[in-house]
């Protein structure tokens, strides 16, 4: 099976996963995990590591330049960020995309000055079993994640900052 081939089977499998987009609530079950720990290289060139952030809410996005959900769902993430950036929440948007050129140029038209993280070998998106673009985990100060977003609609922002305002009161 060629690249192109397996290219075009993962983006209808994210397509699918994105038109069933689906929110899960992992702290309403029991079941919240620790999330894997991670380092990756931002836009700015350093390193960030998951592990260096415990004691805040993070909210990690994965997301990719060919993804018009994602790009609909950008400056949205923008907003939260610059609502609750100094009460100990910080978002980080890990870009999947194989060249980290696409996701510059998608920055270029819908700028963000939260912290872009680059896996362009999807080995952390491997890591958390990244489904749907965009996926986005919601990671309390213990480190667990305790809520998971699939895909994206109009009006999960709300659920997001729900989510954000009840983790940073425990």
């Amino acid at each position: 099976m060629n690249s192109l081939l397996l290219k075009r089977i993962l983006k209808s499998t994210l397509l699918l996963g994105l038109l069933t987009g689906f929110t899960v609530s992992l702290a309403a079950t029991g079941d919240a995990t620790p999330a894997p720990d991670f380092t990756l290289k931002s836009r700015s060139g350093e390193n960030i590591k998951l592990s260096e952030l415990r004691g805040n809410v993070v909210m990690v996005n994965f997301w990719a330049s060919w993804c018009g959900p994602c790009r609909q769902e950008m400056p949205l993430l923008q907003q939260l960020y610059d609502r609750y950036q100094g009460m100990g929440f910080t978002l980080l948007g890990v870009n999947v995309d194989e060249q980290p050129a696409a996701a510059q140029k998608m920055l270029k038209e819908i700028p963000v000055d939260f912290p872009i993280l680059y896996d362009s070998s999807n080995k952390v998106s491997k890591q958390y079993q990244v489904k749907a673009m965009p996926s986005t985990f919601m990671v309390d100060r213990d480190g667990n994640i305790r809520h998971l977003h699939q895909g994206y609609k109009p009006g999960y922002e709300d659920d997001y900052q729900q989510q954000i305002r009840a983790l940073l009161k425990e």
